[in-house]
């Protein structure tokens, strides 16, 4: 961000500037500057030093090691807030700074951007599948969701940013209810250990319902909001020849994901009810009060997610445009 200012100056005071806007202006770069140019190795190492960034944050396979240990420390309120907005802040990031500053860097760099999205959709899904805690569990879910995001934003296309865009949305939405069901039972149970529960739904119907719902959106079901995002992103991603075949692999992730929450549905609410779950209770008003808005977010959504779609959709192509006319750059393939 330094290099950026001291290689920058605002055409009207001819001052070095922040303002983001002057910075995708190449007319308004330094000629000589250290990150003046088009595709020199000074601006391809300022592209890598943003990226690592926002790729900590959002989490992007391997710096996703944190958000794990981060959830299952954190109270329920603070895992939603982590997981409905904070994540979204690296790749909003992206989008909003890598994009438009250098848009040859990321065209450059696109292909690698969809590797490290199908990692994190494989990897993550797969990792869920290996837990026993249940926060943990939707704590790998979290990052193989994000992963369709950056498989999305990797495409370059409209409608893989716009699907990308949306899951950002829907991942906020579905994985705070994952957290706030989480954050049920083990305030009645005050543990988290899936092996340790099974026959809630007899005991627990409502709130069998709600997670019915949570986890069908997270796997994609159609006709709830999960399903559109992902939609949009695999269609994107796969228009593009050259990242065709992760986008392939990426699908995997629909079928894993299927897995381990249906695994989770079985161990949890179907079966016996061990006797020391005898006096869990069902949800409570406050409960209601933060689920129940969700679901219908959720649903809404999924049937009619057109006014999220308009909202983004003049931004997106603005996006896209100004990407592929500011850059000289073409891969074959795109």
């Amino acid at each position: 961000m330094l290099g950026l200012y001291f290689s920058s100056q605002d055409s009207g005071t001819g001052a070095h500037t922040f303002n983001m806007v002057s910075l995708m202006d190449p007319k308004n770069l330094i000629p000589g500057s250290l990150l003046a140019g088009s595709l020199t190795t000074a601006r391809l190492l300022a592209y890598v030093a943003l990226f690592i960034g926002f790729a900590i944050k959002v989490p992007i396979f391997p710096f996703h090691t944190w958000l794990p240990d981060a959830h299952v420390e954190a109270p329920t309120p603070i895992s939603v807030i982590l997981a409905g907005v904070l994540l979204k802040m690296g790749t909003y990031g992206m989008l909003r700074v890598s994009y438009p500053i250098f848009p040859e860097a990321m065209i450059y760099f696109a292909y690698a951007l969809a590797v490290f999205g199908m990692i994190n959709i494989v990897y993550g899904s797969l990792c869920a599948m290996a837990q026993t805690d249940f926060k943990k569990l939707i704590a790998y879910s979290s990052i193989a969701h994000m992963g369709y995001v950056v498989l999305g934003m990797s495409s370059l296309t409209t409608q893989g940013i716009t699907g990308a865009v949306f899951q950002m949305f829907n991942h906020g939405t579905i994985t705070a209810m994952l957290f706030l069901i989480v954050g049920v039972i083990y305030d009645r149970a005050h543990t988290r250990d899936l092996d340790s529960f099974g026959g809630l739904a007899n005991k627990m119907p409502k709130y069998f319902g709600i997670v019915v719902v949570a986890f069908f959106a997270a796997l994609g079901l159609p006709g709830l909001s999960g399903f559109i995002s992902e939609a949009l992103v695999f269609l994107g991603a796969f228009s593009v020849k050259a990242i065709r075949v992760i986008t392939i692999v990426s699908t995997l992730g629909i079928v894993l994901t299927a897995a381990y929450m249906l695994w989770v549905l079985q161990r949890v609410f179907f079966g016996e009810l061990p006797e020391k779950w005898n006096n869990l209770t069902d949800l409570n008003l406050k409960e209601y009060a933060t689920l129940v808005p969700l679901v219908i977010i959720i649903i809404f959504l999924g049937v009619y997610p057109s006014p999220v779609l308009n909202i983004m959709s003049s931004s997106v192509n603005q996006l896209v445009d100004f990407v592929s006319k500011s850059s000289t750059l073409t891969i074959t393939g795109w």
